[in-house]
């Protein structure tokens, strides 16, 4: 089955059509770096990492590209006598990437900044000019915008007339031919920083928003290229004028738009005026990042998720249920075979693909069915775990490898090693408390009773208690 995925631009679910067989090439817009990283920022991350991971393991040597957008107004405005502007960016940038760190987010193969490309947006305005597409302000304040009226096309992405299309509000209108003319290039104002302005034919100012995003995947993956992906709000304006602009200077630019859904907080929309932001930092510095991955890729990928206080519960309970077993069967089985190669690129991640269930690579290639998938994972933990107390060894490894490819394929097993809340510490105590359970439960199968009941008192006094069910036993620490 070929890899299908739900195509904005076509409003309908394709068949990924790489433009160079064996190679898969993605730009996906990444952070302005203004403030902190909230779990919106964590959400959309995640959703293109899941995809790059997949698509490596279906053997594509994939080419991976997220920029940071480190200037514009907000940047600017929030810049302090004690922290200019680009150190400001500099700063929450660390602060992005730490996050995608401890989410387990494979870093880009590139990550250009806005800063190091102005000499190409220069060079794609230009062009523009020339075609006929864009044009100087005639206030003289040294504005450049993209003629909307000029490309027939203008809003193909988000099926809009321009007539019904909200004004650009990145300039007074005056300066504009239509309202809806958007900044390609913004003239230097009174009271901006010398250091946030470069010389330009139409003087000396700083790139508009939508130019970066086309000239930075031009350099970096050409003028055409597989996929754009970025969060469902960016579809319009930005997603909308980087087609319309990168078209217009003759780029065929991408194939196909992936969008991924928003997050909620408690059934509303995540907002700074309503101070239900969520940050990263407060997240992760509450949760086991695993399970904050667990449950960020558990929904739909263009799906809204709403976030509550109950949510990482959930997810830690579901997320420990494959770990603990993975633990287990690793007690009663032996060293794990080394399923895991290299997630990033394609090279060496294809065999992945090969070892997940047939039914769980089918929901993957559907659209990215991770919800599906994460349904056969469950599934197959179940019938591990029943075959461990049927004492059905080889079916149990069986079940056990299947589980741990298919955590590598969704970035929750590194390197071979299951996570567990906790960290290593963790993972020693739970594997220690899974082997004496297996012992527990050999000598009860032998009718030791008295054996059986030792090993539990011996738990006990340590601190952890047992649960029986009827087809597994389940350890916990008491308080």
């Amino acid at each position: 089955m070929s890899i299908r995925l739900y195509d904005s631009l076509q409003q309908a679910v394709v068949d990924f059509t790489p433009r160079e067989p064996g190679r898969a090439s993605m730009y996906v817009c990444g952070p302005t770096v203004q403030s902190a990283p909230h779990i919106g920022h964590l959400r959309s991350a995640l959703v293109y990492d899941l995809w790059r991971r997949w698509l490596a393991a279906r053997g594509y040597a994939v080419t991976f590209i997220r920029n940071v957008t480190d200037i514009d107004d907000k940047i600017l405005a929030n810049e302090t006598d004690d922290e200019p502007w680009y150190a400001l960016a500099y700063r929450v940038e660390l602060d992005f990437t730490a996050a995608y760190r401890a989410l387990g987010i494979l870093p880009p193969t590139y990550e250009p900044r806005a800063t190091a490309s102005i000499d190409r947006m220069l060079a794609l305005i230009h062009t523009l000019i020339e075609r006929g597409h864009a044009y100087a302000a005639p206030d003289g304040s040294g504005d450049v915008y993209f003629d909307v009226r000029s490309w027939p096309s203008y809003g193909a992405l988000t099926r809009q007339s321009p007539d019904d299309m909200e004004d650009a509000a990145d300039a007074p209108a005056r300066a504009k031919r239509d309202p809806r003319d958007f900044a390609l290039w913004k003239g230097a104002k009174e009271g901006e920083p010398a250091s946030a302005h470069w010389e330009s034919p139409w003087g000396p100012g700083r790139p508009g928003w939508h130019i970066e995003c086309s000239a930075m995947a031009a350099r970096y993956l050409g003028e055409a290229f597989d996929i754009h992906g970025g969060g469902l709000d960016l579809r319009f304006p930005h997603h909308e004028n980087e087609l319309a602009q990168s078209r217009a200077a003759g780029h065929d630019f991408a194939t196909h738009w992936v969008h991924n859904g928003l997050v909620a907080v408690g059934g509303q929309k995540m907002s700074k005026s309503l101070g239900n932001s969520v940050f990263a930092a407060e997240l992760l510095g509450e949760h086991d990042p695993a399970v904050v991955r667990y449950w960020l890729g558990s929904a739909h990928y263009r799906s809204t998720i709403d976030f509550t206080p109950g949510s990482l519960d959930e997810a830690k309970a579901a997320f420990e249920r494959v770990t603990s077993f993975v633990a287990r069967a690793d007690a009663a089985l032996g060293a794990a075979a080394d399923v895991v190669a290299d997630a990033g690129d394609g090279a060496g991640a294809a065999s992945l693909a090969e070892r997940v269930p047939e039914r769980f690579a089918a929901a993957l290639d559907d659209d990215l069915g991770v919800p599906q998938a994460l349904a056969v994972l469950h599934d197959t933990v179940r019938a591990g775990n029943t075959a461990l107390d049927a004492g059905e060894l080889d079916a149990a490894r069986d079940h056990r490898d299947a589980s741990r490819a298919m955590l590598a394929v969704l970035g929750l097993d590194e390197a071979g090693e299951h996570p567990q809340s906790g960290g290593a510490a963790e993972r020693a105590l739970d594997a220690l408390v899974s082997a004496r359970i297996a012992e527990r439960r050999a000598a009860r199968a032998e009718r030791n009773f008295a054996e059986s009941d030792r090993i539990r008192d011996e738990l006990i006094a340590a601190g952890i208690l047992l649960d029986d069910t009827a087809t597994s036993t389940e350890w916990r620490l008491d308080g």
